[in-house]
């Protein structure tokens, strides 16, 4: 699609990108270096992923409690306590001992990518013979055996797999940040 037939919501985002371009490049180049960090030292990063983790589990038990407590005739207002408690609970779990329950969390990632792997080759097989699906395929089983990798591996990759993922997508948000500022014309 040239600049000229493109649409004026595409002009618009075109326009916006070219004016900040040098944003977008310093955004880019910081998130590469973050990715790069983080793939250099994946452990420090899966307990940093850990740490913030649980601090946002930790605030948002403490809104949730206030929220119980300014609503307290609410007819839910125990379970809503509960759930609040809970976060705080799991919140601080997480945030203050960040040594503990990274190989639950690398067991629940292992677990995500071996679900999301079996969705994805449903949805390809659903799609044949469409242009793509194999693709989607490809996807899946990748996902897949990420997900067992990551499993048979335990607890060995307990200490990687989390900040190792944290890096490729750091470093993959950055790449695309330069490469939509490199193709912005000025």
């Amino acid at each position: 699609m040239t600049h000229a037939s493109a649409s004026p919501h595409v002009q618009s985002v075109q326009a916006i990108v070219a004016e900040h371009r040098t944003w977008f490049t310093v955004l880019g180049v910081v998130l590469v270096i973050l990715g790069v960090l983080a793939i250099a030292f994946p452990f420090i990063t899966t307990i940093a992923a850990k740490v913030f983790l649980g601090w946002l589990f930790l605030i948002g038990g403490v809104v949730q409690i206030v929220h119980a407590f300014s609503t307290q005739r609410w007819s839910e207002f125990f379970l809503d306590l509960l759930l609040g408690v809970l976060f705080v609970v799991a919140g601080g779990w997480l945030a203050f001992f960040p040594l503990t329950g990274i190989i639950t969390l690398t067991i629940f990632l292992a677990a995500l990518f071996v679900a999301e792997g079996i969705l994805e080759i449903i949805m390809a097989f659903r799609l044949n013979p469409r242009t793509g699906w194999v693709w989607l395929l490809i996807s899946g089983i990748i996902a897949i055996a990420a997900g067992v990798l990551i499993f048979a591996g335990l607890p060995s990759t307990a200490a990687w797999a989390i900040g190792l993922l944290v890096g490729i997508n750091l470093l993959a948000s950055g790449f695309a940040y330069l490469f939509l500022a490199a193709a912005a014309k000025a």
